[in-house]
């Protein structure tokens, strides 16, 4: 029988390098080692990059590598570091290792790994809230990116934790919850797996308590794609407008080059979802311009999905005048917690029908001192209580 490894033999080259050809290995010690996070029960490392002259209050960005990547060669290919010096933020890269997954993919089809408070899920989350405390980090400008099983637990991610995350960026990934096992998996990522718009609504009501306000998505997606089916970014870009009440229909298409560009607008005309579709590219990142270098499954077709993704958030100057610049207001609608997760409300209310959501601060008690800046921060992020 097949094993989720060999899903992605077309990385098997690559395994004894654990990441990229010498020719593309980022520069030894570029990333710092993150330690004392948390009691990581997902058993992950992790690594961060921070500007030299981080201002206080910056935003945080975390990565998730691919199968058989390492954090510095994918930070290397795509350009992150680079882009956060010149805009002035923080980078998290989560990173896997053989002892959880032979082939270094982030376990994403496992549900012990991909629950809140649990597993890898609540690993990446401690690190997130390490680097909160330790560098300052502003807790509405957090935001999550990945490719392909990557791609996959930033979905986890935005499920499990939606309060944390101002914004995400799937790239080749897979929607929540679509795969509990290693059959399923293989199902999914071939495009075999279908769910009707209120099945993966579900799976994302399902994934936390939390009622609103939503992150933003991009979703990046390679029209010939082999690997991750193109139909998973459909899938997500549908469990997404269903939490966020928008219509099925975009808001706007556009093409771009090499690429059509979808838009869900809110009422406002904020952008809460995008998706990219690039035109005969296969499975893995967009590089290209003037940031990252092309590799392994790090395509050169002329756009930085890097960059263009950060312009998406607002943390980066946009060079499309189209795009917002800074995050829109997070009030967007969503059905009450009290009813979120009862098979009634999942089978009978539409997907677009939502109660007005709940005040996102808490009252808290009287502190002074250092300590209080503190725990307002991560309360503010939902990291404490």
């Amino acid at each position: 029988m097949r094993t989720l490894s060999d899903a992605f033999s077309p990385f098997g080259g690559l395994r004894a390098l654990q990441g990229f050809p010498s020719s593309g290995q980022a520069p030894a010690g570029h990333l710092a080692t993150l330690t004392d996070f948390g009691s990581n029960p997902g058993r992950l490392a992790g690594r961060f990059h921070v500007p030299a002259a981080l201002a206080d209050q910056a935003p945080l960005v975390v990565v998730l590598h691919g199968c058989t990547q390492n954090a510095a060669g994918y930070d290397h290919h795509a350009g992150w570091s680079q882009l956060a010096d010149e805009a002035g933020f923080a980078l998290l890269f989560p990173e896997q290792h053989s002892g959880n997954n032979p082939n270094l993919c982030f376990n994403w089809f496992r549900p012990g790994d991909t629950r809140r408070d649990a597993g890898e899920a609540l690993s990446i989350r401690q690190m997130i809230e390490a680097m909160v405390v330790a560098h300052g980090i502003d807790p509405a400008r957090i935001f999550i990116t990945g490719l392909s099983a990557g791609g996959a637990m930033a979905s986890a991610m935005l499920a499990t934790y939606p309060e944390l995350f101002a914004g995400g960026a799937i790239i080749a990934g897979l929607a929540y919850g679509r795969a509990s096992s290693v059959p399923e998996a293989f199902d999914c990522m071939r495009g075999q797996r279908l769910a009707s718009d209120e099945e993966l609504w579900a799976l994302l009501r399902a994934a936390s308590a939390h009622h609103g306000p939503w992150p933003r998505i991009t979703i990046w997606q390679g029209a010939a794609d082999h690997t991750v089916a193109p139909s998973n970014a459909e899938d997500i870009a549908a469990q997404w407008r269903s939490v966020h009440g928008l219509d099925t229909a975009p808001t706007q298409s556009e093409t771009l080059g090499p690429r059509v560009r979808r838009r869900w607008r809110n009422a406002e005309g904020d952008i809460l979802i995008e998706v990219n579709t690039l035109a005969s590219m296969g499975h893995g990142t967009p590089v290209g311009e003037d940031l990252g270098v092309a590799g392994p499954y790090m395509l050169d077709v002329g756009v930085s999905s890097t960059r263009e993704i950060a312009n998406f958030w607002g943390i980066c100057p946009a060079r499309d005048a189209d795009a917002r610049t800074t995050p829109p207001r997070r009030t967007t609608k969503a059905i009450s917690p009290a009813s979120a997760n009862s098979p009634a409300t999942r089978q009978a209310a539409p997907p677009a029908v939502r109660a007005p959501a709940a005040p996102r601060g808490r009252p808290q008690p009287e502190r002074s001192s250092v300590q209080k800046t503190i725990e307002d921060a991560l309360r503010a992020a939902g990291l404490m209580r």
